[in-house]
């Protein structure tokens, strides 16, 4: 996986975390605004990151995203998707 398509991961993990939906959610939102999706799709897309552009901004609009602050994510999301990873690195 790309450093990019892992920072997507983690954007987009990150925003559904402070909002509570689950993957499971994220089905439904897209379904009601026409964007035919499964759990077994969204699980597969968002473990990859390799998401296209429309499907970040479809995903950021149905949790209610409306804005986003890029260089806060850069620290934040080792913690948010990944605790154990970053307690890995800054032990060393």
């Amino acid at each position: 996986m790309s450093n990019w398509d892992d920072k997507a991961k983690r954007l987009l993990k990150s925003e559904m975390i402070k909002r509570g939906v689950t993957n499971a959610d994220l089905v439904g939102l897209l379904n009601e605004i026409g964007i035919e999706e499964t759990k077994a799709s969204i699980d597969s897309k968002i473990s990859r990151g390799s998401f296209s552009a429309t499907f970040l901004l479809q995903c950021l609009t149905v949790i209610g995203c409306h804005s986003l602050e890029i260089k806060d994510y850069e620290s934040q999301l080792l913690m948010v998707a990944e605790p154990s990873e970053h307690n890995k690195t800054s032990k060393k």
